[in-house]
């Protein structure tokens, strides 16, 4: 998921995955899985996520999710705020 949209970014804010491939829909709600307390993958997640990746990718998306939760709940200990690197009508690059 790379170069989002603002209405992308809004969707998947708002838990809405629609306009997403089923892929990227599965690897959504394992993020959001990771993101709650506590973290439970389902079994019917998990079933649709090996529909879409191998068992190594898995680990290693499961890893970057994890890895930003525990990021994101670090600052929140800390009171980090924002840098403000993100503005509404951002273009990221392509890869």
């Amino acid at each position: 998921m790379n170069g989002l949209s603002d209405e992308e970014i809004a969707a998947i804010r708002s838990g809405n995955s629609n306009g997403f491939s089923p892929a990227e829909a599965a690897l959504l709600g394992m993020a959001d899985a990771v993101a709650d307390t506590p973290s439970n993958v389902s079994e019917g997640l998990y079933t649709e996520l090996r529909r879409h990746f191998s068992e190594d990718e898995l680990i290693e998306l499961a890893a970057s999710a994890a890895q930003e939760n525990f990021r994101a709940r670090y600052n929140r200990v800390f009171d980090v705020g924002s840098d403000g690197l993100y503005h509404k009508g951002m273009r990221f690059k392509q890869r």
